[in-house]
C-alpha cells in the first residue's frame, strides 16, 4: 500500500490513471475514507490522473495526536502532491473535503487549476453542536454517530433502494478511529471561512445535494455567492450526493473540468 510522509504522519493514497491526463485530487468527507470514490472512478480516470488518499486520523492514515486544523489537513496534500511530483492539478473535496479545498484554493491558489466544493460550508455549524458531538462520541463510541450520520447522508428512498451500499458506508464510519475522528471534528469546528472566500480565485463549481440537512442548498448556494464567477449545481440526495447520485455527480464534475 502507498504511503508519504506528512508532518510525521503517513497518508494512504492510490493514483490511477494515465500518468500524461490532469491530475485531479479527490478528498473524503469526516469519518469516510477514499473509497467513498467508488463510484466516480471508472469515469474520471478515463480523462484524468486520479489520487486520492484517506485524511489524516482515517482510513489507513495516521491517527497523530490533539486538534487538526485546516490548514493542517490542507498541507498533507500538498506534501502528498510534492511526494508524487505533482504540481498544479484540480481538487474535489466533499464535506471535510471541501473545506480543505477551500483553503488551498485561498491559500495556495499557484496549486490549484480547478475547484469542486461538494456538500461544503463557510462555517459548519456551531462550537456548541461540535463539542457536543465529540463529548458523545468520547463517551458511547462510533457506533450511535454512525447511525445518526446515515439518516442524514442518505435519504430515506435511497436508504431503502441500497441496503448494502448505505450499510458498507456505516461501517466504514462505525471503523474510524474514534481519537482521529474527533481531531477531525476540531478541525471543521474550528473552520470559518466566511471572510475569505472572496481570496479563491481558481475556476469553482459548487454542488449540494437538494436533501442534505447537514450542509443545506442554502449553504451551497451562500458559497456560490461569495466565490468569484462560481457555478452552483444542485443534485438528487442528500449529504453524500456522490454516491446517492452518482452518474450526474459524475457527469457534473467531468464537463466542469473538460469545459
Amino acid at each position: 500500500m502507498p504511503f508519504i510522509d506528512s508532518s510525521h504522519a503517513q497518508i494512504h493514497y492510490a493514483l490511477e490513471g494515465p500518468a500524461s491526463r490532469p491530475v485531479v485530487v479527490l478528498s473524503n468527507s469526516l469519518g469516510t475514507d477514499f473509497s467513498m470514490w467508488d463510484p466516480q472512478i471508472p469515469e474520471f480516470t478515463k480523462s484524468f490522473r486520479v489520487l486520492r488518499y484517506d485524511t489524516r486520523g482515517h482510513g489507513k492514515s495516521s491517527i497523530t495526536p490533539g486538534d487538526y486544523s485546516a490548514d493542517q489537513l490542507a498541507n498533507d496534500v500538498l506534501a502528498l502532491a510534492d511526494s508524487l511530483n505533482l504540481g498544479r492539478f484540480h481538487f474535489c473535496g466533499l464535506s471535510m473535503g471541501g473545506m480543505t479545498g477551500m483553503w488551498l484554493a485561498a491559500n495556495s491558489p499557484q496549486r490549484l487549476n480547478r475547484l469542486i466544493i461538494s456538500s461544503a460550508a463557510a462555517k459548519f455549524g456551531t462550537l456548541e453542536m461540535w463539542n457536543k458531538r465529540m463529548d458523545s462520541i468520547r463517551k458511547q463510541g462510533m457506533k450511535p454517530v454512525a447511525i445518526a450520520a446515515i439518516e442524514r447522508w442518505f435519504t430515506p428512498a435511497f436508504r431503502a433502494k441500497n441496503p448494502s451500499t448505505v450499510a458498507n458506508i456505516q461501517r466504514i464510519l462505525e471503523s474510524t478511529n474514534l481519537e482521529g475522528y474527533i481531531s477531525n471534528c476540531a478541525a471543521v469546528r474550528d473552520f470559518d471561512f466566511r471572510d475569505q472566500l472572496g481570496k479563491i480565485g481558481a475556476p469553482t463549481l459548487l454542488i449540494s445535494g437538494a436533501h442534505d440537512p447537514s450542509t443545506t442548498p442554502a449553504d451551497g448556494r451562500f458559497l456560490a455567492d461569495h466565490i468569484r464567477g462560481a457555478r452552483y449545481v444542485e443534485l438528487n440526495g442528500a449529504h453524500l450526493c456522490n454516491v446517492e447520485d452518482a452518474a450526474l455527480f459524475t457527469q457534473k464534475v467531468v464537463a466542469f473540468l473538460n469545459s
